[in-house]
């Protein structure tokens, strides 16, 4: 439990105190803020941290918001533009957003009795002086580019004006966008493996979803709630996720083998201010946990066979109009005959039509893949759902991209992305989605559709033609898409999936007009996107070539047999023998043929990565057919 004054405590210096004057006055009345922390985010969506004592940097505030801190290269990750002979990077804060305290719950400050805090304050890199780069920058690019972009397509096509609740773009002050994201994760004891059939059965029974938290779980996802009120994130829930099995009481008193899915949810802020507010509450979230010895894992899938945790993203577009109202402009003006206005339909049908090249950004670690396949509600498929009239709102659980919305509540319509994890990089991804939105919403209004005219599009058969959309897709299906349709179906009418990060990259080099979108007043460059492209594709397979084969060959090596020859079954012999052949498949080496692993290795030192990521995909498949046989085979053991 935590004993501080929680009322004491320096949560967040909100965007309109950050002059020096105002800086000064609020860290000198809170004494046990020691340190200050340019936060930069780089293009593989990892943040800077580096400790500049207070007293530095209050002796010339204003030197270090226009100056920041220099670092280079090596400290972040910008392949192909920060080069070691040109490696120059500058860290500027952002004076624009909200600034937060990150506190070291397990070092109090002798004098206040407080937790130590780091002022952690959002940043900008700039390379060589002049290049803006990373992902901060690419999704701040991306929503002015959005908000002027539409005022211009407003203006220039006044009959949408007949579908939202506004009479001309004269009556609009400012556009507005907003972001949430739901995030899960799973909390364990350290050290406790996983007994996936346990939780396989919990989570078919639904023992755990919604349930009534226990012991420290309960405590710390209390305390956690209560920190993050404190910031300002106005939370709206947290409640336990499908996943988990109930926590033993052992007989020190204390609660061990602790394994459970958790999902906390708040309010909708702007768009670069979500994804800061979400790197924020990770580190909460990591750090009140361990105070419980509590592990946190905020990985798509930890545990193969079940649930993994995704963070869906909510995204919508309004506007504050000059009477002092708000409207969503996403909402038709009667949500009882229409499901969206032309320009929510043009912004569903751009990140429909473009989400081949928006997937990178979304699924770029072998992790991620490992959550998107068939089953446990896994958004696989690029395809939406609108509900079985306008009338009636429903929620498909099945599809990609859902539309959420409330009759009588305009305001609540906005899209729920399904596929993000909690190590997606938000700013990219939100970035990577407004810009297919603009592209569809451009097409939409600049030939004239009308809400009806695009319901018909966005629904339309496969092989039928579109003014917009691709022939050979479907995009809007009201059936549950695992359980109605083959897989040789959900490929043909949504397109196949990728099944690696490999795969899902070599859609900037099969769909390059679709990669156009991005490079709409430079908001993504060329040299940004190759550096992106290249960024995870050193992460994939240097954890391949590093962590995933030498794993797999532990796992070979842990299926050993576990019968005696005297003393056994035709049964047990029977299966040992299939088991044995995957094990030298997958990982012993002859004269004549090397094994799966030995082959992944070698095509990766050879820069081989299409055969890499083909091995890749028959490695799982073995390594699926190993484990299932191997429970079999173990459980007829006496």
């Amino acid at each position: 439990m935590l004993s501080y004054d929680l009322d004491k405590m320096l949560y967040t210096i909100p965007a309109d105190k950050h002059s020096p004057e105002d800086i000064s006055m609020i860290l000198k009345d809170h004494p046990e803020v020691k340190f200050v922390s340019l936060v930069g985010i780089d293009v593989g969506g990892l943040d800077t941290d580096e400790k500049i004592p207070v007293e530095e940097f209050l002796k010339d505030t204003e030197k270090f918001l226009q100056n920041g801190v220099q670092t280079d290269g090596s400290s972040v990750v910008l392949p192909k533009i920060a080069k070691l002979n040109n490696a120059k990077v500058d860290i500027i804060p952002d004076t624009t957003v909200n600034w937060f305290v990150d506190h070291n719950f397990n070092y109090p400050d002798p004098g206040t009795g407080l937790p130590v805090g780091t002022l952690r304050i959002p940043s900008t890199l700039v390379h060589n002086d002049s290049a803006r780069v990373g992902s901060r920058v690419i999704l701040r690019d991306a929503i002015y580019n959005f908000k002027e972009d539409l005022m211009q397509l407003l203006r220039a096509n006044p009959y949408v004006f007949e579908y939202i609740d506004a009479d001309s773009a004269e009556d609009i002050d400012e556009i507005v966008i907003t972001a949430a994201t739901e995030l899960e994760f799973w909390v364990k004891t350290p050290d406790d493996d996983a007994d996936r059939e346990q939780l396989s059965t919990a989570q078919m029974l639904k023992e755990q979803y919604w349930k009534r938290t226990t012991g420290p779980v309960r405590t710390a996802l209390e305390e956690v709630m209560l920190v993050l009120q404190k910031y300002g994130f106005e939370m709206e829930m947290g409640h336990k996720e499908v996943g988990g099995v109930k926590a033993k009481l052992g007989n020190s008193g204390n609660y061990d083998h602790v394994m459970e899915q958790l999902e906390i949810d708040w309010k909708y802020s702007s768009a670069v201010q979500a994804a800061d507010n979400e790197n924020q509450i990770k580190y909460v979230i990591r750090d009140i946990f361990r105070t419980y010895g509590l592990e946190v894992t905020f990985m798509a899938k930890p545990m193969e066979g079940v649930a993994g945790s995704g963070e869906h993203t909510h995204m919508g577009v309004a506007a504050t109009l000059k009477d002092g109202r708000m409207i969503n402009l996403f909402s038709p003006t009667d949500t009882e005959k229409q499901f969206m206005s032309p320009i929510g339909f043009g912004a569903m049908m751009g990140m429909l039509k473009h989400y081949d090249v928006i997937n990178p950004f979304v699924s770029s670690t072998n992790d991620s893949l490992n959550r998107l396949k068939p089953g446990y509600e896994a958004p696989v498929c690029t395809v939406t759902s609108l509900g079985h009239n306008a009338g009636m709102p429903s929620r498909n659980r099945t599809v990609l991209l859902g539309l959420v919305r409330e009759i009588g509540n305009p305001m609540a319509t906005r899209f729920e992305l399904r596929s993000p994890n909690p190590k997606s990089n938000t700013y990219l991804v939100i970035a990577a989605s407004y810009m297919a939105m603009l592209d569809g919403i451009k097409e939409a209004l600049e030939n004239g559709k009308t809400p009806e005219e695009l319901e018909k599009s966005i629904s339309k058969e496969y092989g039928e033609e579109d003014f917009y959309l691709d022939k050979d897709r479907m995009y809007r299906s009201e059936k549950d898409v695992f359980d109605e349709y083959t897989e040789e179906e959900r490929d043909k009418f949504f397109g196949r999936a990728p099944r690696t990060v490999w795969e899902n990259l070599q859609a900037f080099e099969k769909y390059p007009e679709k990669l156009e979108i991005f490079k709409r007043d430079d908001v993504m460059t060329d040299i940004a996107l190759k550096s992106y492209k290249a960024a995870v594709l050193e992460q994939w397979a240097t954890e391949l070539h590093n962590r995933i084969v030498p794993d797999t060959m532990d796992l070979v090596r842990a299926c050993c047999k576990a019968h005696n020859d005297i003393d056994c079954v035709d049964y047990d012999r029977h299966y040992w023998e299939k088991i044995q052949r995957l094990r030298n498949q997958l990982g012993r080496d002859t004269l004549d043929e090397l094994c799966l692993l030995t082959r992944i290795v070698r095509a990766l030192d050879s820069g081989d990565y299409e055969t890499a990521s083909e091995l890749q995909i028959l490695m799982q498949a073995k390594v699926a057919e190993m484990t299932k046989l191997y429970i079999i085979y173990k459980k007829n053991l006496f």
